[in-house]
């Protein structure tokens, strides 16, 4: 089995535009003669590889620690695609789909929200991309709110740079931020090697 990182390192990944740069304060450390290394870091939610929660952009919606753990792991499809994925996108790929959609295009593939309505309607239960949002920036709200009533998980600023389109399997759990509208996670993906049958 081969394992892939597809996560961003959240202290050095550019941040959303009008988002606060991460910040690392050293509280003590062992070359200063202090018992051990201590850091804190100050940044926001959507820092780096991270999911959405319904509370994001709904003030009823769910929080990060109330999402259902077995949403961010299982079997996954990796789809090479650029640009405003419409509707009629979604209609055409989704019958070569599971039910975790990852979208690889370069930083610069996302979802209108007529493809949102589409996706409500199926089976599909997390969407990620390598963009820093899964929606384009003049239409953020329609998007998340779409999937976030639909019960569908956002997965945003992946690292698919090294990932061929395909079949996976996905891990990518968020840290338990009780009450909060996002949290970073380490998103893995599993490939089986060809030709192994372990």
């Amino acid at each position: 089995m081969i394992i892939h990182d597809i996560s961003r390192d959240a202290l050095t990944t550019p941040v959303y535009e009008g988002d606060p740069e991460p910040q690392v304060e050293q509280l003590s450390s062992l070359e200063n003669l202090d018992d051990c290394n201590l850091s804190c870091i100050r940044m926001t939610t959507h820092t780096g590889t991270h999911i959405d929660a319904p509370l994001h952009f709904s003030e009823d919606g769910q929080s990060i620690d109330m999402l259902r753990l077995n949403t961010f792991y299982g079997k996954c499809t990796v789809i090479s695609v650029e640009g405003i994925l419409t509707g009629a996108d979604m209609e055409r790929l989704l019958p070569y789909c599971k039910r975790r959609v990852l979208f690889r295009g370069c930083g610069k593939t996302f979802l209108s929200y007529s493809a949102a309505i589409v996706l409500a309607d199926s089976k599909v239960v997390l969407v990620g991309t390598d963009a820093d949002s899964i929606a384009p920036s003049f239409d953020e709200a329609n998007t998340h709110r779409t999937l976030a009533r639909a019960g569908i998980a956002i997965l945003e600023n992946l690292n698919l740079e090294a990932i061929k389109a395909g079949e996976y399997d996905l891990c990518a759990f968020p840290i338990k931020l009780g009450g909060l509208e996002a949290a970073p996670c380490r998103a893995i993906l599993f490939e089986m090697e060809k030709g192994l049958n372990r």
